[in-house]
């Protein structure tokens, strides 16, 4: 498993989707946002917006893809395949169940390390090109973040449209936090 280049990054889970609002597994099921995900994503473009980001970058799908026009007030620079949520199979649309079973393969769906290799590679690959990119995506890419620098993808699902400071701490430690007004130094060019 690589591991990811020690560098910070903004990541902006998207706003509320439909199926966030049905609480049901979206994974790569292209669905919308919410009226309250436009207003989410808006609320987040308050703090991101006239940020003059290194590089914007967004999933391809338009839950994402939405969010970051919103909180930008402009398109991303790039759309980046590899930002993707996870493939979750035969789950996709189902309720979202108590316990998720992230380490498990879903039936048809991607298996943990093939979605962590993926996330790690594509990550590796715009904190290579960009200082302190933005990146708005899913709230899979956390829990793949956590299991590359924590070992464990447990910890609480990322909150919608709500920007977090992702960064090395120390010589080996990593921090995931929400991202603060301090932090516009570190994210411009």
């Amino acid at each position: 498993m690589p591991a990811l280049i020690r560098r910070p990054f903004v990541f902006l889970r998207h706003g509320q989707s439909t199926r966030n609002l049905e609480r049901r597994i979206g994974g790569q099921h292209d669905v919308a946002l919410t009226p309250q995900g436009e207003d989410e994503a808006k609320r987040a473009g308050e703090l991101l917006g006239d940020i003059d980001w290194s590089l914007a970058v967004s999933s391809p799908l338009q839950r994402a893809y939405r969010t970051a026009e919103l909180a930008l007030g402009r398109a991303p620079d790039r759309i980046v395949d590899g930002l993707m949520e996870r493939h979750w199979g035969d789950l996709e649309g189902q309720p979202i169940p108590e316990t998720i079973p992230y380490t498990s393969t879903p039936p048809g769906g991607e298996s943990w390390q093939t979605f962590v290799e993926r996330i790690a590679t594509t990550l590796n690959a715009l904190l290579d090109e960009a200082e302190t990119p933005l990146i708005v995506g899913h709230s899979g890419l956390v829990r793949a973040v956590r299991g590359l620098t924590h070992g464990s993808p447990a910890g609480p699902r990322s909150a919608n449209a709500i920007p977090l400071w992702i960064a090395p701490e120390g010589t080996e430690n990593w921090v995931i936090r929400p991202f603060e007004p301090t932090d516009r130094l570190s994210a411009c060019r």
